[in-house]
């Protein structure tokens, strides 16, 4: 199935991209909390309207005020500069108690050396500052794109767990002095990595002088005095290549293939039954060594069965999503799991920290997945590796749930509808980008509806009810979604 094109959009979701931007701006919508800079600036912080049909709960509602409630200029709160991976970021920490506490001076100039380690020395971590950096020699990264992994997430009510994202701005004048000239020195010493200086040294650069980053709208706000991006976090463990693949064919496709030869996915592209599939990809996937070593002998049926659909959901969002840098940034959470009384229970688990004592001796340990590192999607000039390597095509099994989801967001996009709407207007991003989410899922749609009608896909990723019975029955879907 081709890919929408201006020619092929419907004429309702013409009408709201006729007033998009050439490039991605701060016009975006949703409940605004105002906060001042110490120069007067009124910096915004936004919820971001919720997108329609979404499922959101209650702690995901809590924590998009606690972003927004934050205050970047008291004593009790300090930034640092992100000096490690691959991009520039800002730390933002409470400082209340701990050996700083209330000196956000003295905690900035000592402390934000450590790098990672700051966060030891506060009390709390309360959020990380991503802005829009895709300056020359730096690692692509799009603001806009973990607020659409949050979203979307939401919207097909996703087992994987990405995290709550808002949005935010900050003085440019005041984020230059107090954290982006630390960083810029900080990171040109053995903390950070090549391309995280660059972009150091690209944003210190457009702070003083925002005509030198271009489109200078894609990270500053229309005014010019302030610079936007979001505010996250990052919870979880980096998974081995048991799940990220062993990434010896290097960056790009290579890595990509090697992914999907991994245990979960190489269940997924089995056509067997649901448990001979899992047993399917243990075997095959174990002929690695290195993927042998890092799964360990003991993974679970159960583990896998969630591996499979957290898989399904990372590879719709990535391809709809245009992710290009996934591999390799896939973390867990590690829960215990059990049945009470034939009602399935979990609790969080300390990793490498054998069991409390609190859950029953026969709960089960499993790696619930994060995916926390959104923020190489989005942008059209990103590579669609997901689309690339025929993720979709090569998928047997899937959630009936996240399958009548798909169906329903590629119409209403198709149609104009109310998620249409909600995407065209509530990110800044440009026209492009919008139609490029359009053509995306009206693709993806299109690859899995195709599978369904030639009988390929089987209906049976519904990991609760393989925990509580061991066997999950193929649900009947009607292939059109209706």
């Amino acid at each position: 199935m081709p890919e929408m094109t201006s020619m092929t959009k419907p004429l309702s979701l013409v009408f709201f991209l006729a007033a998009a931007p050439v490039a991605a701006s701060d016009a975006v919508l949703g409940e605004e909390t105002i906060h001042q800079s110490p120069n007067g600036i009124a910096e915004r912080c936004v919820r971001i309207t919720p997108v329609p049909g979404g499922t959101y709960d209650k702690d995901d509602l809590e924590q998009e005020a606690a972003y927004c409630a934050i205050d970047l200029y008291p004593s009790d709160v300090a930034m640092c500069p992100k000096t490690w991976s691959t991009s520039p970021g800002t730390m933002i920490y409470d400082i209340a108690d701990g050996p700083y506490a209330g000196d956000r001076a003295t905690f900035e100039r000592n402390a934000c050396k450590e790098g990672k380690s700051a966060g030891t020395l506060a009390a709390d971590t309360l959020a990380k500052f991503k802005p829009t950096m895709n300056a020359k020699g730096t690692s692509g990264t799009f603001s806009a794109s973990p607020l659409l992994y949050y979203h979307f997430s939401r919207y097909f009510d996703m087992t994987v767990k990405v995290p709550v994202t808002v949005w935010r701005s900050i003085d440019a004048g005041e984020h230059l002095a107090e954290v982006g000239s630390e960083g810029l020195s900080l990171s040109g010493g053995s903390h950070g990595g090549r391309m995280n200086h660059a972009g150091w040294r690209a944003l210190v650069a457009a702070e003083k002088d925002p005509k030198s980053y271009q489109p200078t709208d894609d990270l500053f706000t229309a005014d010019r005095s302030q610079i936007y991006g979001v505010l996250t976090s990052s919870p979880g463990h980096r998974y081995g290549t048991e799940i990220n693949g062993t990434r010896v064919s290097g960056w790009g496709k290579g890595q990509n293939e090697d992914f999907q030869k991994t245990p979960a996915f190489l269940a997924l592209r089995s056509d067997k039954p649901l448990v001979e599939a899992i047993e399917h990809g243990l075997t095959e996937g174990r002929k690695d060594r290195q993927i042998a070593k890092d799964l360990g002998q003991s993974v679970t049926p159960q583990q896998m069965a969630y591996w499979m659909k957290e898989l399904t959901e990372i590879v719709i969002l990535d391809f709809i999503l245009s992710q290009q840098d996934r591999v390799g940034n896939i973390d867990f959470t590690p829960y215990y799991y059990w049945l009470d009384g034939g009602k399935l229970e979990h609790k969080k688990a300390k990793h490498h920290e054998p069991r409390d004592g609190t859950v029953p001796a026969d709960a089960i340990l499993l790696r619930r997945t994060n995916l926390n590192d959104n923020d190489a999607g989005g942008r059209v000039q990103y590579a669609n590796f997901a689309k690339s390597t025929q993720m979709l095509e090569k998928l047997r099994h899937m959630n009936a749930g996240t399958y009548e989801k798909l169906m329903a967001l590629s119409a209403d996009l198709q149609g104009g509808g109310a998620i249409a709407t909600w995407l065209a207007t509530s990110f800044g991003l440009t026209e492009r980008e919008v139609a490029q989410v359009v053509g995306n899922t009206t693709l993806a749609a299109g690859l899995l509806r195709d599978s369904c009608n030639k009988g390929l896909l089987t209906f049976d990723l519904e990991p609760a009810e393989f925990f509580k019975t061991g066997s999950v029955v193929d649900r009947p879907v009607s292939c059109d979604g209706n």
